[in-house]
This record gives C-alpha cells, structure tokens and sequence, in this order.
C-alpha cells in the first residue's frame, strides 16, 4: 500500500488540495445553519443508493457536509476536534496521503450505500476513521474533555474500538457495514506498523525474559540514538526494532528514524 502510495503521489501528488479539514468544516458550518433555521432538510442530503439512482446525484457530495446535529457548543466542539486532527494527518502524512485516506473512507461508505440502498448513511465512521487515525500516530496525546478533563487519547480510541467491536456483534446489517466502511482505510494504512508492533513486542517480551535481574534504580529501556531512559522521560514509549541485529530500543522521535544496526 505504502509503495502504491509512494508512486502515485510522485504523479500526481502535485493536484492534492490543501487543508481539506477546512473546507469540510467550513461546509458542514453553513449546513448547520440552514438546518437549524429551517432552509434546509437534512433528509435531501444523506447518501442514500435508491435515491442516487433516481437522479438526485448531489448526495454524493452533500453527505460529506453533514454536520453534528447538537446545541452549537457541542457542534463547535466536535469540529475543533476534527480540525486539530485532521490537520496533525495532514502534516504528518502530507497532504496527499490524507485526501487518499479521506478518499477511501468516502467511497466504502458509498460502496455501503449501495449494498443497503433503502437506508440513509452519514459521515460519522468517516470522521471515526479520522479519530482512530490520529489516536495510533499520537496514542499519549491529553485531551481536555470539554475543554476541562484531561484524558489521554489512547483511551479514547479503545473506546471507540470497544464501541465499534460491540456494533459488529449486536448492530444491524447496515451498521456492522459501515464500520468495516470506517476501518478499511486505517488497516490499509496502519496494518504494516500493527504487524510490526506485534513482532517486536514479542521480541522484547523475549528479550527481558533473558536478562538476569537488575537493581530497581537502574533505567529498563534506553534509546539508542538519543541516549535517553525510562527513567528520565518516564512518559516515553520505547519499542524495540526487528530490522536491527540485537536488541536496540527507540524512542518514539526515534524509531522510525534511524539507521538499522547490521
């Protein structure tokens, strides 16, 4: 995925548009506004196949606009999420990766649509997708809950995923659907460093399992390229690469980017 991902972004990467979180926002903004005084049914504009198919072809875009119906500070809130996180996508990934992402997300939820075309879909498990995104590349993020409760987002996510796993057990069709529809792009994206994880998770368990005991005062885990420790950055998550002969442990700054040890 990541080397398709590479070529196609060499062609034509160039015609990615820019900040895509803002004009989504931005849509789903005046949306809002005309669903709450009135000059706009909400019913015209959720993706719905049978009605596709009877020529009201707009809803393919319309329903990327759909916005979180709730008192105006909920709404807020839910869009100052989605900006801060589809932004950190968009400037880790670049920009054309995130409208890929975005892309994938958009068309199995069509390809949902479709399978189950008397029912209406939203644009909520696209923003999901978003969120669980996010959450992976920056699992020890804080989270002022409302602006007041601090909450790592790691926590959050298994939520989510907790929430998710429950739908796909006791949800309708149609629902267990659309959650495979929002998890799709993050396997796509995410399933390499998940399988990556796993094995040097194994590694490391083995690893320990091997080294004799140790005073309670010395560091576990120290970073090969920065030198740094569990003891003195005690927040960090250190993993350990399966590419490097031995065990070498990495910071989170630093696993991702070092040379492997031959």
């Amino acid at each position: 995925m990541m080397k398709l991902l590479d070529k196609l972004e060499r062609k034509v990467g160039r015609y990615a548009p820019t900040n895509v979180t803002i004009y989504l926002i931005a849509g789903q903004t005046i949306f809002y506004v005309m669903f709450m005084t009135g000059r706009l049914d909400r019913g015209v504009t959720l993706l719905a196949a049978d009605l596709l198919l009877q020529g009201e072809w707009w809803r393919l875009a319309t329903f990327l606009f759909d916005p979180p119906l709730s008192n105006p500070f909920f709404a807020f809130f839910a869009w100052y999420l989605f900006y801060l996180m589809g932004s950190a996508l968009e400037e880790q990934w670049g920009k054309f990766r995130y409208n890929v992402f975005l892309l994938i997300g958009c068309l199995m939820t069509v390809a949902v649509a479709f399978l189950t075309p008397a029912s209406t879909v939203s644009n909520v498990f696209v923003g999901g997708s978003v969120f669980l995104a996010f959450a992976f590349l920056y699992p020890d993020f804080t989270l002022n809950i409302f602006f007041v409760l601090p909450v790592r987002i790691k926590w959050l996510a298994l939520i989510t995923w907790l929430g998710y796993g429950y739908q796909m057990l006791f949800g309708a069709w149609h629902t267990r659907l659309l959650v495979l529809a929002s998890i799709c792009n993050f396997l796509l994206f995410f399933a390499r460093d998940i399988l990556w994880m796993v094995k040097s998770g194994r590694r490391r368990m083995g690893w320990q399992a091997r080294q004799p005991s140790r005073r309670d005062d010395g560091p576990f885990h120290r970073c090969t390229v920065c030198g740094i420790t569990d003891k003195s950055n005690p927040q960090m998550d250190f993993r350990y690469c399966p590419d490097c002969v031995g065990q070498h442990g990495y910071c989170q700054a630093h696993i991702h980017d070092h040379e492997h040890v031959k």
